[in-house]
């Protein structure tokens, strides 16, 4: 049986995913602050930047709970077929 290939994440891109949410986090955050307009624009605004990163996360712990979901039910599938191949012999003559 041939184990499959687990894709893996490098520190690199680790970092960088981290770095990058970070810096357009923040960057989103100093332009409310200097937003020239009145106080509650400015919550308003806040309030929509926190659903959307809130929702982005819910959505990023979604897609990895599928994915993970899909190569269990790919290795019980794989575990089924490995059983019955072994326990079938094509030269077994039924009498």
């Amino acid at each position: 049986m041939t184990k499959p290939i687990q894709p893996t994440q490098t520190t690199a891109f680790y970092v960088q995913a981290i770095l990058s949410f970070a810096v357009s986090l923040s960057s989103v955050v100093i332009a409310l602050i200097y937003l020239p307009t009145a106080g509650w624009i400015r919550a308003f605004l806040g309030l929509g930047l926190l659903y959307v990163v809130t929702s982005t996360v819910t959505l990023c712990k979604v897609v990895r709970d599928r994915q993970e979901q899909s190569e269990v039910t790919n290795r019980v599938d794989q575990a089924r077929l490995d059983k019955l191949l072994t326990q079938h012999d094509p030269f077994k003559v039924d009498v």
